[in-house]
């Protein structure tokens, strides 16, 4: 299934699969909804409109705000996903790819959203509420 050219992910119980383009970059996410899904920053790899996804009878999904919703398995609980209606974007946990050494720090958002009890030391462009928001409008200012 893999060619190289594709990651390969899947939750803790198996499940559920998907395939999503390679990608280098996991992006941190500060806002709170991310925090209260995960239990921290959302640590997720932005994959684009071209994910397969299956057993997909196993995926359960909350429409989480007017623009996104998120995926879980059913069985298991793992997250599988983040997806903006607008575009159809998946983002996805860095975790459910096997580490392969390949990812690095892409970058942070919301960041004045983050807490004060913990920080990354990498070096990251760092979009604030405002910024995002406005990038998802497509405003270039």
């Amino acid at each position: 299934m893999n060619d190289g050219t594709a990651m390969i992910g899947k939750c803790l119980c198996g499940a559920v699969t998907l395939k999503a383009p390679r990608l280098q970059h996991v992006h941190a996410c500060h806002c709170g909804m991310c925090r209260k899904w995960s239990g921290g920053p959302g640590l997720v790899v932005p994959c684009g409109p071209d994910i397969e996804l299956s057993a997909t009878e196993n995926l359960a999904t909350y429409r989480s705000s007017e623009w996104a919703e998120r995926a879980f398995c059913a069985r298991c609980g793992t997250h599988i996903y983040y997806k903006l209606l607008s575009t159809g974007d998946f983002y996805v946990p860095a975790g459910l790819f096997d580490d392969d050494g390949s990812f690095s720090m892409g970058e942070q958002i919301f960041i004045d959203r983050k807490p004060d009890w913990y920080s990354f030391a990498n070096e990251t462009p760092q979009l604030t509420e405002a910024e995002v928001f406005a990038m998802l409008a497509g405003d270039s200012n």
